[in-house]
């Protein structure tokens, strides 16, 4: 078993189930009062092996994956609902502005720049054979590395674990309910730990359950993580060639058309609705560089000459004008990544500044 321990872990597992079901009225009301807690009192102390649901899922994943189910319910017994987990995973308060100006200058700022060209300067042969094998630019995944962790500096400090049971089973009532996203990611981090022998109780990770250097989600790591540095083992958390790879084997799934742009220059249109219309699919790209001039925008030749669909992305400035830009379907592709506009103009920004400080 990945993990020592187990024989007692499985009693704890036995004992608990066993009162679940003794008790299920009783667990019951106490699931209904975890939700309606208020965030700031302690909940770490309440672990998922009382709960008979969180038990039953455990086997019923172990039985579709043929995993041991005795392994994945003493590790589900032992996982925590983390109060912090619920508290970072809440919306901003009602009426904050979105200002990328501000977004921009959290992560294009001095020491985020210096240690990107230190990244690139160790591991430029790794991005040289990652744009040849997958099209993906360095500074595109320079970007994506600093954005998420600062190069490794800040990967989590919550057990993944713990971060997923919690987002499962007590997702916050006051955001759109993702608690299935989430089983379904506690499901994929227990096929990635039985496939590398990873003990399920030290991994860590983000509030949201995110891995590594590049943050991936365990479905992410079971999809697109790859052993870039061919030593036999897929390691997001110190082998920078892997991180490498597997970012760009990620965004060649997600769509990376080799030497495109992410994005181009555009003065969007005046008229309000001919405006609408462009900002309508959001940032997805569907629209040809004619249909934006037919619509009143603006674009250069370089724009007018893609074969790419583009898309009206629109970054809020709080008080000040709105600025835009037209995403390609390589844009489209980073924010696969993070569905941000914001987030992806980041990536890009730091990219291109490391590039340019280089």
């Amino acid at each position: 078993m990945p993990f020592h321990q187990a024989i007692r872990t499985v009693a704890v597992v036995a004992v608990a189930t066993t009162l679940a079901i003794a008790h299920s009225s009783a667990v019951a009301k106490k699931k209904s009062a975890i939700r309606q807690v208020r965030i700031e009192e302690p909940l770490d102390n309440i672990t998922y092996g009382q709960r008979e649901d969180v038990m039953r899922f455990g086997a019923d994943l172990a039985l579709r994956h043929g995993l041991d189910s005795a392994w994945v319910q003493a590790a589900l017994a032992e996982s925590r609902l983390t109060a912090n987990v619920i508290k970072y995973i809440l919306p901003p308060p009602a009426g904050t502005a979105k200002n990328w100006a501000a977004y921009r200058a959290r992560f294009v700022e001095p020491k985020r720049v210096n240690a990107g060209v230190a990244f690139w300067a160790a591991n430029e042969a790794w991005l040289r054979l990652a744009e040849d094998r997958y099209g993906v630019p360095p500074e595109i995944i320079v970007g994506i590395v600093g954005v998420e962790t600062l190069y490794g500096q800040h990967m989590g400090t919550f057990r993944v674990i713990d971060a997923l049971a919690t987002l499962a089973f007590d997702f916050p009532a006051s955001r759109r309910d993702r608690s299935a996203f989430f089983r379904d990611e506690l499901e994929e981090f227990f096929v990635l730990c039985h496939q590398q022998g990873l003990d399920p109780l030290t991994v860590k990770g983000s509030y949201a359950g995110a891995i590594g250097l590049p943050q991936f989600m365990p479905s992410s790591i079971n999809r697109h993580a790859v052993d870039f540095d061919g030593d036999g083992h897929i390691d997001l958390n110190a082998s920078s060639a892997d991180v490498i790879g597997s970012v760009a084997n990620f965004l060649a799934h997600a769509g990376w058309q080799r030497g495109l742009p992410t994005h181009f220059e555009v003065a969007a249109p005046v008229d309000t609705s001919d405006r609408a219309a462009l900002l309508g699919p959001d940032i997805l790209p569907l629209f040809s560089p004619q249909e934006f001039i037919d619509r009143g925008a603006a674009l250069g030749p370089e724009a007018m000459a893609t074969e790419s669909k583009l898309a009206l992305v629109e970054l809020q400035n709080g008080d000040a004008a709105p600025s835009y830009v037209a995403g390609t379907t390589n844009f489209y592709a980073v924010t696969r990544y993070n569905w941000s506009s914001y987030y992806a103009m980041a990536v890009i920004a730091l990219g291109e500044a490391v590039k340019l400080r280089r």
